[in-house]
């Protein structure tokens, strides 16, 4: 559970250090930016940017139920945030479930991709996709509404 924090407290310690040494070169003003920015960086980074993660087994029983797709995921993957951002406020109707928190999430993804934890891995009845466009996944949500 705390390897999904490692990257975003990465990136708060290095913006931390990097102020810090403008703040002692005498640039406060350029160190509050920088540390905004390595803020800004962590908090992308973490898993409360995405909609919150539920077992594998529960989104399959789900998406069966109502028809949304699931989206396997993890922290740090740009893919995965790319596809978040795209999607919008409509990423909160997928299924999501991180397979970091997940093993049987994770054994969900190795079985679809030759072994594999290729993510984003979007999942919509019985195909499964790999990185699929964000635009191919807002359409097959609007068809299961």
């Amino acid at each position: 559970m705390t390897r999904v924090w490692i990257l975003p407290m990465l990136f708060v310690l290095g913006g931390s250090a990097a102020a810090t040494g403008l703040i002692f070169r005498g640039s406060p003003g350029a160190a509050a930016a920088l540390l905004l920015v390595f803020v800004l960086l962590a908090g992308v980074n973490s898993p409360l940017m995405f909609p919150r993660s539920i077992g594998a087994l529960e989104a399959q029983r789900r998406s069966a139920v109502d028809g949304r797709p699931v989206v396997y995921w993890r922290p740090g993957c740009t893919y995965c945030l790319r596809l978040r951002i795209r999607l919008g406020r409509s990423a909160s109707q997928l299924h999501w479930v991180d397979i970091w928190r997940d093993p049987d999430g994770a054994a969900a993804v190795r079985a679809v991709n030759d072994g594999n934890e290729t993510v984003p891995t979007v999942v919509v009845g019985n195909q499964s996709h790999t990185n699929p466009d964000p635009e191919w996944v807002r359409e097959q949500l609007s068809s299961s509404a």
